[in-house]
């Protein structure tokens, strides 16, 4: 059937409408909110930026439906600094459906493949109260049966107690669970400021009242600042006053660039001296290797050229001392069997019973062998070596361990190509 002419531009301005309202729906940021109390903090993005901007760089997407509510996180996040295992997705997808009382949800790879988060947990289902904040979290594996947490925890329940909201935890066998496997609280008071943000943990009794775990921490505190990073955080005894924490500090805080990457964290005891700082490693700020020394470079050739010294004379200690324990030597070579072309490979110890007998007639090379060596590149602790002898051309990969330099990889063939029947 044809449409008429009419009907084509209508169909055609609904189908524009439709798209523009989709990317309407979507929203853009560079990060997620840190967290580190609980799942009851909402998913959150921060630093917003536009479709065309994340393009060009690490980005998550969270799309929402006509009723605002969010349905699916999209993880384009590829920097490498490491995550709170509560602030991140741990999935490319996460799919969020929404029922009257409940939120549902379920992670995928980029294949759609349904996997696990970074809780080891298949599906999320959290349970809403009538003023629709969380009230209860289960989860559950691929058959919908109910599981643990690599945590530990198959339940979270929540429920408000005057500024406070109260966390009990409890694993498949209604054991009560401490809020994570590295710290030691039971029962948590969760205190949050005006945008949801985390302000403080508090540990408490049966009685609900803040106290003291086994190391004399009843809280810890958190700062953010206006653009929704974490910068502060600090530990607590019952009278509020600050403590050290089983990690050897009371007040950590935290930096990051203009586009919210952390980049530096500072440590202080309880009195606020100064007991360390280190900055944040991630691949979004990677400094380039300083030009190799000349120091490498000799040692470099030096281990090259050892490996055909110790087959030339006879030395399997020059070729343990030279060769990785995970060397990997592959040759290219042709297989009368197959009739065809192959790769095969050999191992350190088979390099280093080669060095011991392979040349004992002495006929394998000239008098006087033309080893020659040229370094390709070198970054920071690996270099790549092209190494020409009488018989072979052979690219080297060498790896520096324990200020070490040693061959790691190891590709040849036969100089002389004729050798090989193609």
């Amino acid at each position: 059937m044809r449409l008429k002419s009419s009907a084509l531009v209508i169909f055609f301005l609904c189908m524009s409408t439709t798209n523009a309202q989709e990317k309407i729906n979507n929203k853009y940021y560079g990060h997620l909110r840190y967290n580190h109390v609980s799942p009851y903090i909402q998913l959150a993005g921060i630093y917003p930026m536009n479709e065309n901007d994340a393009l060009s760089t690490s980005h998550y997407i969270f799309k929402y439906n006509k009723n605002k509510e969010l349905v699916e996180i999209i993880n384009n996040h590829y920097f490498t600094e490491k995550i709170h295992p509560l602030a991140s997705i741990g999935a490319y997808k996460i799919r969020i459906s929404h029922e009257e009382d409940k939120e549902i949800r379920t992670f995928f790879d980029i294949n759609g493949k349904r996997i696990s988060n970074d809780r080891k947990v298949y599906k999320e289902v959290f349970y809403k109260d009538k003023k629709g904040s969380y009230s209860k979290l289960e989860f559950f594996d691929l058959n919908d049966k109910p599981m643990e947490s690599n945590w530990g925890i198959s339940e979270y329940y929540w429920y408000k107690n005057k500024k406070m909201i109260i966390e009990k935890r409890y694993n498949l066998n209604k054991i009560p669970k401490n809020i994570s496997n590295y710290f030691e609280f039971g029962i948590t008071g969760i205190v949050l400021n005006h945008d949801g943000n985390p302000k403080a943990t508090y540990n408490l009794n049966q009685d609900l009242k803040i106290t003291n775990n086994s190391v004399g921490i009843a809280s810890y505190q958190d700062t953010y600042d206006k653009k929704a990073n974490h910068i502060k955080y600090s530990y607590h005894d019952d009278n509020n006053n600050l403590v050290m924490s089983q990690s050897g500090f009371s007040v950590g805080t935290k930096e990051y660039d203009t586009e919210g990457n952390h980049i530096k964290e500072t440590h202080f005891d309880h009195n606020m001296k100064f007991i360390r700082d280190r900055e944040i490693i991630n691949n979004q700020h990677i400094s380039l290797s300083k030009i190799a020394s000349q120091k490498d470079s000799l040692e470099i050739k030096r281990i090259s050229l050892g490996y055909l010294i110790a087959l030339q004379e006879l030395k399997p200690e020059l070729m343990n001392e030279v060769m990785n324990d995970s060397l990997n030597k592959v040759t290219v070579g042709y297989s009368r069997k197959y009739n065809k072309e192959i790769s095969t490979s050999i191992a350190k110890e088979e390099m280093i019973q080669n060095a011991n007998s392979w040349n004992k007639s002495n006929t394998k090379f000239p008098i006087k062998p033309k080893n020659d060596v040229r370094i390709l590149d070198i970054y920071d602790r690996i270099a790549t070596v092209k190494l020409f002898s009488d018989n072979w051309v052979e690219y080297l990969h060498l790896i520096k361990i324990d200020n070490k330099w040693s061959i790691i990889n190891l590709l040849w063939q036969h100089k002389n190509v004729k050798q090989y029947p193609y």
